[in-house]
Order: structure tokens, then sequence, then C-alpha cells
């Protein structure tokens, strides 16, 4: 077996700074969304990519895909939201085993009274808390770790 290549000093303190970071972001987005829209942040995530389709839908296999979630985890939340009159299911006419996911008006409705708090939070805890420079930095650097998972073969 060979030998682990062990983080140095300066590799530990980027990946200690990546959980902290990724941890304490996620944290205040998903309370600001629960507290100020009654919405998770899959939940919320889950009507801005509905919202960005000229239609308001999109086959739930794809949603999945876009959201970089499990179909299961993707089900349970459009339940959810299902339940809250935000989003309707649809059959496809062409694929009797495909499912849209559809926005309904209340759901429009909700994503646009949440909007404003959302891009306040996510500016209060990354956006505005770094430079120019930085963000451009966390950017590229995140990009390349995500198309790295996002591979074919990968």
């Amino acid at each position: 077996m060979r030998e682990p290549r062990w983080l140095n000093d300066e590799e530990k303190h980027a990946w200690y700074a990546f959980l902290a970071a990724g941890a304490l972001v996620n944290r205040q987005v998903e309370q600001q969304l629960k507290t100020d829209a009654g919405l998770s942040h899959p939940q919320y995530e889950i009507l801005v990519r509905l919202a960005d389709t000229p239609d308001g839908s999109l086959r739930m296999t794809d949603l999945a895909n876009a959201l970089l979630t499990t179909k299961s985890g993707l089900t349970y939340q459009v339940g959810q939201l299902e339940k809250l009159g935000l989003v309707a299911r649809r059959g496809c006419p062409t694929d009797d085993r495909s499912v849209f996911a559809v926005l309904t008006d209340a759901g429009r409705e909700r994503l646009g009274n949440a909007a404003p708090g959302h891009v306040a939070a996510v500016r209060d805890a990354l956006v505005d808390v770094l430079t120019p420079a930085q963000l451009a930095c966390l950017a590229d650097a995140l990009g390349t770790v995500a198309r790295r998972f996002q591979s074919p073969g990968t």
C-alpha cells in the first residue's frame, strides 16, 4: 500500500477554510430563506431553475441534473413544493416515463417575493465580502473543481 500524500499546512488551511466557509454561507442562506420565504435552499433553487425556462417547466431528470441532486431527493423537494401549491407535476405527452415539474403562478409569486432577500443574503455572506479579484479567483477555482466532477467518466 502506498503512503498517502498528506496535506501540508497550506493545503490543510485551504481545505479547512473551504469547509468552514461553505458550511457558514449555506447556513446563513438557508436561514434567510426559511425565515423570509418559508423555503429551503433546494426548494428555492428548484423555483429559480423552473422560472429560468421559457414555459416554467423542466423534465424532472433534467432538473435533477441541473441541481446536481438525486432523482429521489428532487422528488421529495418537488413534493413539498407541490403541497405548497408552488409547483405542479405534469406527464410528458411523448414519453409515459417522463414527468415535468411546472412552476405555478403562486410559485412564481413566491419566488419574486423571496429573490430580493436571497440576493441580499448571498451578497452579505459572500459576494460583498470579497474584492472583485478574489471573487473572480474563487469562481475560476471552484469552476475548475466542479468541471472535474462533471466530466464524463468521473
